[in-house]
C-alpha cells in the first residue's frame, strides 16, 4: 500500500510541474504550486525521509520526464564486474545517471572508469527497463535504466568515493545487493545474455 501512495504522490509532483512549466495563468500557477506541496508531504508522510529532504527529491525545473541510469555489464571470464557502494555498503554493476553532453556509451565508459578503475568498450544495449516494472524499492522519482554490456580492454580494479570494494562475481556467488540500483534477476539476465551472441535486447 505504502507503493501505491507514492506513485500517487509521483504522478501527482508530475502533473502539477508539467502544469507549473506550461501554465500562464497566475491563479492556476498557485493551484500547481499547491498541488506540489500536497505531493510532497505525501512523500514525507510514506517514507522514513525529512520534509526538507523530501522537497529537494521532488523538486524539478521545467516538464518532468523519466530520469536515465545507465549500467555497465562487464564480464571476466564467468564473473560480472560489480562495486560496493559506499551510501548503503551493497554490490551494484557501476553505473549512474546520464550526464548532459555525453552519450550512453560515452557516460557508460566514464562510469566504469571512475567506479570501477577498469577501460572499456561498449558493444551492445541488453535491456532498457522501466523500473516501476521491476521489483525495486519504492522511489521518489522515476527511472528507466539501461543496461550496456562492454568489452574489458584494460585498467585495473580501483576504488572511487564513491565506492569501496571492486570485484568480480559468478552467478552462484552473487554478494548482498542495492536494489535501488540492479535486482537479482536483472543480473541474471546479464548472466543469460552473456554467451548469446544473437541477444534481442529487452524493454520496459
Amino acid at each position: 500500500m505504502m507503493s501505491q501512495w507514492l506513485d500517487w504522490a509521483k504522478r501527482l509532483q508530475a502533473l502539477a510541474q508539467a502544469g507549473l512549466t506550461f501554465t500562464k495563468d497566475e491563479f492556476d500557477r498557485e493551484r500547481y504550486v499547491e498541488l506540489q506541496q500536497i505531493a510532497t508531504e505525501m512523500f514525507e508522510r510514506q517514507s522514513d525521509l525529512a520534509l526538507d529532504e523530501v522537497t529537494k527529491l521532488t523538486h524539478v525545473d521545467g516538464y518532468p520526464t523519466p530520469k536515465l541510469d545507465v549500467r555497465g555489464v562487464v564480464f571476466r571470464d564467468d564473473a560480472i564486474l560489480l562495486v560496493k557502494e559506499r551510501s548503503d555498503g551493497l554490490w551494484t554493476l557501476p553505473g549512474g545517471f546520464c550526464e548532459v553532453g555525453l552519450s550512453p556509451a560515452q557516460n557508460i565508459i566514464k562510469e566504469i572508469e571512475e567506479e570501477a578503475g577498469f577501460h572499456v568498450v561498449p558493444v551492445r544495449l541488453l535491456a532498457l527497463f522501466d523500473m516501476h516494472h521491476h521489483d525495486h524499492p519504492p522511489l521518489s522519482q522515476h527511472y528507466y535504466k539501461l543496461f550496456i554490456e562492454c568489452e574489458l580492454i584494460g585498467g585495473e580494479a580501483q576504488v572511487s568515493h564513491e565506492t569501496s570494494e571492486v570485484a568480480f562475481f559468478t552467478r552462484e556467488h552473487l554478494p548482498p545487493l542495492s536494489t535501488a540500483r540492479n535486482t537479482q534477476e536483472q543480473l541474471y539476465m546479464c548472466f543469460e545474455a552473456r554467451w548469446q551472441k544473437d541477444w534481442i535486447t529487452l524493454f520496459d
